[in-house]
Protein backbone atom coordinates (compact mmCIF):
# COMPACT_ATOMS: atom_id res chain seq x y z
CA UNK A 1 0.00 0.00 0.00
CA UNK A 2 1.48 3.41 -0.94
CA UNK A 3 2.30 5.79 1.87
CA UNK A 4 0.11 8.81 2.54
CA UNK A 5 1.89 12.03 1.45
CA UNK A 6 2.93 14.02 4.49
CA UNK A 7 2.59 17.48 2.98
CA UNK A 8 4.66 19.05 5.78
CA UNK A 9 5.31 22.75 5.21
CA UNK A 10 7.13 25.22 7.43
CA UNK A 11 4.91 27.61 9.34
CA UNK A 12 1.88 25.30 9.41
CA UNK A 13 0.60 23.60 12.57
CA UNK A 14 0.31 19.81 12.82
CA UNK A 15 -1.17 17.27 15.14
CA UNK A 16 1.37 14.45 15.47
CA UNK A 17 0.71 11.01 16.94
CA UNK A 18 2.59 7.78 17.43
CA UNK A 19 1.84 4.60 19.38
CA UNK A 20 3.81 1.78 20.88
CA UNK A 21 4.31 -1.22 18.60
CA UNK A 22 1.19 -3.41 18.88
CA UNK A 23 -0.08 -0.76 21.32
CA UNK A 24 2.43 -1.90 23.92
CA UNK A 25 3.19 0.28 26.94
CA UNK A 26 6.12 2.58 26.24
CA UNK A 27 6.23 4.77 29.34
CA UNK A 28 6.35 2.53 32.41
CA UNK A 29 7.13 5.04 35.16
CA UNK A 30 7.85 8.68 35.95
CA UNK A 31 11.47 8.34 34.85
CA UNK A 32 10.37 7.25 31.38
CA UNK A 33 8.04 10.22 31.04
CA UNK A 34 10.60 12.71 32.34
CA UNK A 35 13.28 11.30 30.07
CA UNK A 36 11.09 11.68 26.98
CA UNK A 37 10.14 15.24 27.90
CA UNK A 38 13.85 16.04 28.26
CA UNK A 39 14.42 14.65 24.75
CA UNK A 40 11.66 16.92 23.42
CA UNK A 41 13.30 19.89 25.11
CA UNK A 42 16.82 19.02 23.96
CA UNK A 43 15.59 18.43 20.41
CA UNK A 44 14.27 21.99 20.23
CA UNK A 45 17.84 23.23 20.61
CA UNK A 46 18.81 21.61 17.31
CA UNK A 47 15.57 21.80 15.33
CA UNK A 48 13.27 24.76 14.73
CA UNK A 49 10.09 23.41 16.32
CA UNK A 50 7.36 25.19 18.27
CA UNK A 51 5.42 22.90 20.64
CA UNK A 52 1.94 24.21 21.40
CA UNK A 53 0.63 21.11 23.17
CA UNK A 54 1.76 17.63 24.12
CA UNK A 55 0.40 14.67 26.01
CA UNK A 56 2.39 11.57 26.86
CA UNK A 57 0.20 8.53 27.50
CA UNK A 58 1.29 5.05 28.61
CA UNK A 59 1.37 3.66 25.05
CA UNK A 60 1.25 6.73 22.79
CA UNK A 61 1.76 10.47 22.55
CA UNK A 62 0.11 13.53 21.01
CA UNK A 63 1.95 16.67 19.86
CA UNK A 64 0.61 19.90 18.38
CA UNK A 65 3.61 21.51 16.75
CA UNK A 66 4.80 23.98 14.13
CA UNK A 67 8.05 23.46 12.21
CA UNK A 68 9.74 26.76 11.35
CA UNK A 69 11.91 24.94 8.81
CA UNK A 70 10.20 22.46 6.49
CA UNK A 71 12.12 19.26 7.17
CA UNK A 72 12.74 19.89 10.87
CA UNK A 73 9.55 18.18 12.06
CA UNK A 74 10.60 14.86 10.56
CA UNK A 75 14.19 15.32 11.78
CA UNK A 76 13.06 16.24 15.30
CA UNK A 77 10.67 13.29 15.46
CA UNK A 78 13.33 10.92 14.14
CA UNK A 79 15.88 12.14 16.69
CA UNK A 80 13.67 11.95 19.79
CA UNK A 81 12.07 8.59 18.98
CA UNK A 82 15.30 6.89 17.93
CA UNK A 83 17.20 8.23 20.94
CA UNK A 84 14.34 7.11 23.16
CA UNK A 85 14.39 3.60 21.63
CA UNK A 86 18.13 3.20 22.26
CA UNK A 87 17.78 4.30 25.89
CA UNK A 88 14.69 2.15 26.40
CA UNK A 89 16.43 -0.95 25.07
CA UNK A 90 19.49 -0.39 27.25
CA UNK A 91 17.49 0.29 30.41
CA UNK A 92 14.96 -2.53 29.98
CA UNK A 93 17.32 -4.97 28.22
CA UNK A 94 15.01 -5.39 25.23
CA UNK A 95 15.38 -5.47 21.46
CA UNK A 96 13.12 -4.88 18.50
CA UNK A 97 10.66 -2.16 17.71
CA UNK A 98 9.26 0.16 20.37
CA UNK A 99 7.09 2.41 18.19
CA UNK A 100 4.63 1.14 15.59
CA UNK A 101 6.45 2.89 12.77
CA UNK A 102 6.55 6.37 11.33
CA UNK A 103 4.40 8.98 13.01
CA UNK A 104 1.00 10.13 11.77
CA UNK A 105 0.24 13.81 11.24
CA UNK A 106 -2.30 16.22 9.84
CA UNK A 107 -2.27 19.98 9.31
CA UNK A 108 -4.68 22.18 11.28
CA UNK A 109 -6.42 25.42 10.38
CA UNK A 110 -5.42 28.16 12.84
CA UNK A 111 -8.85 29.03 14.20
CA UNK A 112 -11.34 27.16 16.39
CA UNK A 113 -10.15 23.93 14.77
CA UNK A 114 -6.78 24.46 16.44
CA UNK A 115 -8.48 25.06 19.80
CA UNK A 116 -10.35 21.78 19.37
CA UNK A 117 -7.14 19.83 18.69
CA UNK A 118 -5.32 21.47 21.62
CA UNK A 119 -8.23 20.50 23.83
CA UNK A 120 -8.34 17.00 22.35
CA UNK A 121 -4.65 16.44 23.12
CA UNK A 122 -4.68 17.82 26.67
CA UNK A 123 -7.93 16.08 27.56
CA UNK A 124 -6.63 12.65 26.48
CA UNK A 125 -5.91 11.29 30.01
CA UNK A 126 -9.41 12.23 31.14
CA UNK A 127 -11.00 10.61 28.11
CA UNK A 128 -8.97 7.46 28.86
CA UNK A 129 -10.23 7.46 32.47
CA UNK A 130 -6.71 7.77 33.87
CA UNK A 131 -7.50 10.89 35.88
CA UNK A 132 -10.67 12.80 36.81
CA UNK A 133 -9.31 16.16 35.59
CA UNK A 134 -6.65 17.25 33.11
CA UNK A 135 -4.70 19.02 35.86
CA UNK A 136 -4.14 15.65 37.55
CA UNK A 137 -2.03 14.27 34.67
CA UNK A 138 1.59 15.43 35.07
CA UNK A 139 2.77 14.45 31.59
CA UNK A 140 0.90 16.92 29.40
CA UNK A 141 1.18 20.55 28.41
CA UNK A 142 -2.03 21.31 30.31
CA UNK A 143 -0.34 21.25 33.71
CA UNK A 144 2.63 23.14 32.27
CA UNK A 145 0.24 25.71 30.78
CA UNK A 146 -1.51 26.19 34.12
CA UNK A 147 1.76 26.49 36.08
CA UNK A 148 3.15 29.90 36.95
CA UNK A 149 6.77 28.83 36.39
CA UNK A 150 8.24 29.00 32.90
CA UNK A 151 8.48 25.81 30.88
CA UNK A 152 11.06 25.38 28.13
CA UNK A 153 9.12 22.63 26.35
CA UNK A 154 5.84 24.40 25.62
CA UNK A 155 5.38 27.52 23.47
CA UNK A 156 2.45 29.95 23.39
CA UNK A 157 0.03 29.05 20.57
CA UNK A 158 -0.64 31.66 17.84
CA UNK A 159 -4.27 31.95 18.93
CA UNK A 160 -5.90 33.24 22.08
CA UNK A 161 -7.09 30.50 24.42
CA UNK A 162 -10.45 30.85 26.19
CA UNK A 163 -10.00 32.53 29.58
CA UNK A 164 -11.59 29.47 31.21
CA UNK A 165 -9.19 27.05 29.52
CA UNK A 166 -9.32 24.56 32.38
CA UNK A 167 -13.10 24.25 32.20
CA UNK A 168 -12.89 24.17 28.39
CA UNK A 169 -10.44 21.24 28.38
CA UNK A 170 -12.34 19.25 30.99
CA UNK A 171 -15.55 19.56 29.01
CA UNK A 172 -16.06 16.41 26.86
CA UNK A 173 -15.75 16.76 23.11
CA UNK A 174 -18.85 15.97 21.11
CA UNK A 175 -19.09 12.72 19.19
CA UNK A 176 -18.88 14.73 15.96
CA UNK A 177 -15.66 16.45 17.08
CA UNK A 178 -14.10 13.14 18.10
CA UNK A 179 -15.15 11.47 14.86
CA UNK A 180 -13.70 14.27 12.75
CA UNK A 181 -10.35 14.27 14.57
CA UNK A 182 -10.06 10.48 14.46
CA UNK A 183 -10.76 10.59 10.74
CA UNK A 184 -7.86 13.01 10.31
CA UNK A 185 -5.58 10.85 12.42
CA UNK A 186 -6.37 7.75 10.39
CA UNK A 187 -6.38 9.42 6.97
CA UNK A 188 -3.81 12.16 7.67
CA UNK A 189 -5.92 14.82 5.96
CA UNK A 190 -6.19 18.55 6.83
CA UNK A 191 -8.53 19.65 9.61
CA UNK A 192 -10.43 22.87 8.93
CA UNK A 193 -13.46 24.31 7.17
CA UNK A 194 -14.36 23.18 3.64
CA UNK A 195 -12.93 26.21 1.82
CA UNK A 196 -9.62 26.04 3.71
CA UNK A 197 -9.49 22.25 3.36
CA UNK A 198 -9.82 22.43 -0.43
CA UNK A 199 -7.21 25.21 -0.64
CA UNK A 200 -4.65 23.40 1.52
CA UNK A 201 -5.14 20.10 -0.29
CA UNK A 202 -4.43 21.86 -3.57
CA UNK A 203 -1.31 23.54 -2.18
CA UNK A 204 0.02 20.31 -0.65
CA UNK A 205 -0.97 18.01 -3.50
CA UNK A 206 -3.39 16.01 -1.35
CA UNK A 207 -6.66 14.38 -2.37
CA UNK A 208 -9.43 16.80 -1.25
CA UNK A 209 -12.12 14.09 -1.35
CA UNK A 210 -12.98 12.17 1.84
CA UNK A 211 -13.18 8.56 0.79
CA UNK A 212 -14.56 6.38 3.53
CA UNK A 213 -13.34 2.83 3.89
CA UNK A 214 -15.55 -0.09 2.88
CA UNK A 215 -17.94 -0.75 0.03
CA UNK A 216 -20.02 2.16 -1.29
CA UNK A 217 -23.59 2.31 -0.11
CA UNK A 218 -26.25 1.12 -2.54
CA UNK A 219 -28.50 3.78 -3.96
CA UNK A 220 -32.12 3.52 -2.93
CA UNK A 221 -34.57 2.32 -5.54
CA UNK A 222 -31.92 0.52 -7.56
CA UNK A 223 -31.86 -3.23 -7.90
CA UNK A 224 -28.70 -5.28 -7.83
CA UNK A 225 -27.62 -6.58 -11.19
Amino acid sequence: MPRTPRGIVEGMIYHVLNRGNSRQVVFHNACDYRGFLKLMEDGKKNYAIDIFAYCLMPNHFHFVVRPRIEDHLSKWMHWITNTHVKRHQIYYQTSGRIWQGRFKSFVIQQDNHLLTVLRYAERNPVRANLVPSAIDWPWSSFRARMATASNSVIDSPPIDLPYDWEDFVNQPLTEKELEEIRLRVNRQIPYGNKVWHKKICKELGLDPVFRLKGRPKKKKGRRDR
